[in-house]
């Protein structure tokens, strides 16, 4: 018998050479996907929390008897007749602060006199026992609803403090009443984006306990998305002063149980911490006037002035709450309108365009090799932090590069971080080209977060770098802009030498010749 007839006869010759070429494309296949994207590092922000620290400023309300009686810390004496704002207008406030770039108001519906804003069940000490309205007027409706018809947001703020209540100093019946009061706040008046306490007590006044932990926990019961602030959180937390300036180095990360409220450490609550366990970020808040309730003899500060603190506060990653105190008349008064609309537009005018908006965009590496577009360098011309660069993994080089295309002349640096990946930069410098591949030094800085900006003296160049020399986890860039600011005189606002800028310690050589960066990724430099 021949052997082959033995043999079972192949009903598709092509068969195993289609087996073959399968077996020999599974790695090409398993490889095809795209890379994902990096695991974010924690902590991380809640959505409010997340939506909060994009809205960058507020506009502050303080407004009450002491409006109309020349005084800050008022005694909760006074007799309510004073209060009678005949001119009140809430729809002016909320046009005032939109029209300014103001994301929502935050008024002052009890201050530490204990007067209540608006017609408390549980007190009579309000606006029902005032001239105001015959009686009947409330201002923390008529704010909610101007608020709701211009389109911002609107926060509260209940001082813990009451001087007026004969139950403060009793522990359970005050924080029944406190509970009771800001029930009232937050089940009348619709959406709360931000709820406002401190810790602010006179020195001999009554001892008190609070209970914070079951205030937070009614709070967020009845306004699940409310931001609450106070000294230590719990979503966000005082910067640690009240001149709208915070640290040049500003974590979100902050340890909440190492606050006490009230008692809290400047430092640490301005700071925050880089190995903190919470997300906490730092409001500044700030007057535009001297005090914060309006008087006569006051006068507000300068558009300048303002725009200094936008940098110190919205550029070193904090959210800007402005006070802006209504007059008796219950105006914002016309100077300080003056002000807000001049600040805008110094605003618009430095950064309405992105000097580096055409600029060609690479990067020292790339997550996912090169065919991958997601994390593509290029992300950080587009607004927003939702597109970012990411470095391939394992790099101890991290580096984004820029050719402008042609010498530019700025003096702004602007960096986001995607801060819903979590805060990870630790340390970046960024350096300009100069004439025969020299690159050179010419601002650096520790932390980003959300957004952080980077004053220096003019320098003119066409290739420009920002290196990242020290993260938590790989870094990521969402945006980078330059910019040119024509109203700020401003020597050095980082920890480089003040006396000579550009020194030879700052220098870092690079023998580029006239290798133009168009189109290059490359691993180190």
């Amino acid at each position: 018998m021949n052997p082959s007839q033995n043999t079972p006869k192949n009903k598709n010759p092509h068969s195993q050479n289609t087996l073959l070429f399968l077996l020999c494309l599974l790695p090409t296949l398993s490889n095809s996907f795209p890379k994902p994207p990096p695991l974010p590092i924690l902590p991380l922000p809640t959505f409010s929390q997340l939506q909060w620290q994009q809205t960058e400023m507020a506009l502050f309300l303080h407004f009450g008897p002491n409006t109309f009686n020349d005084s800050e810390w008022g005694t909760g004496r006074a007799d309510p007749a004073i209060f009678n704002p005949e001119s009140m207008d809430a729809l002016q406030w909320a046009r005032t602060a939109s029209e300014a770039g103001f994301s929502r108001v935050v008024l002052t519906a009890k201050h530490h006199d204990g007067f209540c804003l608006w017609p408390s069940d549980l007190t009579d000490y309000s606006v029902r026992s005032s001239p105001w309205r015959g009686g009947a007027g409330d201002v923390v409706g008529e704010l909610a609803k101007a608020a709701r018809e211009v389109g911002i947001g609107l926060g509260l703020y209940l001082s813990p403090w009451d001087r007026h209540d004969p139950s403060y100093g009793k522990t359970r019946e005050y924080n029944e009443f406190y509970v009771g009061q800001m029930t009232e706040l937050l089940t009348r008046y619709g959406e709360i984006k931000e709820v406002w306490l401190d810790g602010a007590k006179g020195k001999g006044e009554k001892d008190m306990d609070y209970f914070f932990d079951c205030w937070f926990d009614l709070i967020h019961q009845l306004q699940p998305r409310a931001i609450i602030f106070s000294d230590g959180g719990p979503d966000a937390r005082w910067v640690g002063d009240e001149s709208g300036v915070s640290r040049s180095t500003c974590w979100s990360l902050f340890n909440k149980s190492s606050a006490l409220i009230g008692h809290t450490d400047d430092y640490y609550s301005g700071r925050g911490d880089p190995r903190g366990l919470d997300w906490v970020p730092p409001e500044c808040d700030v007057s535009i006037r001297p005090g914060w309730f309006w008087h006569k003899s006051e006068r507000p500060k300068n558009a300048t002035t303002l725009l200094d603190i936008y940098y110190k506060s919205v550029g070193r990653n904090c959210q800007l709450l402005l006070n802006v105190p209504p007059n008796s008349s219950g105006l914002i008064s016309d100077e300080d309108i003056q002000v807000l609309q001049e600040f805008t537009n110094l605003r618009s005018i430095i950064f309405s365009t992105n000097l580096a908006e055409n600029a060609t965009v690479t990067a020292s590496s790339k997550r996912g090799g090169i065919n991958e577009t997601r994390f593509d360098p290029s992300h950080v011309l587009r607004d927003g932090i939702y597109t970012y660069w990411a470095p391939e993994e394992r790099q101890c080089y991290w580096a984004v590069y820029m050719d402008l295309g042609q010498p530019v002349t700025f003096n702004v640096l602007q960096v986001q971080e995607p801060i819903q990946m979590g805060q990870r930069i630790m340390a970046f410098h960024i350096d300009i080209q100069r004439g025969g591949g020299e690159w050179t030094m010419i601002a650096n800085g520790t932390t980003i977060g959300y957004k952080r900006l980077l004053r220096f003296p003019k320098v003119e160049c066409q290739f420009l770098r920002f290196v990242v020399g020290k993260a938590r986890a790989d870094p990521l860039i969402a945006y980078i802009g330059v910019y040119l600011d024509p109203f700020s005189t401003v020597k050095n606002e980082t920890s480089l030498s003040s006396h000579s800028h550009f020194n030879a310690s700052q220098t870092i050589r690079f023998k580029m010749g006239n290798q133009s960066l168009k189109g290059v990724t490359r691993a180190a430099m």
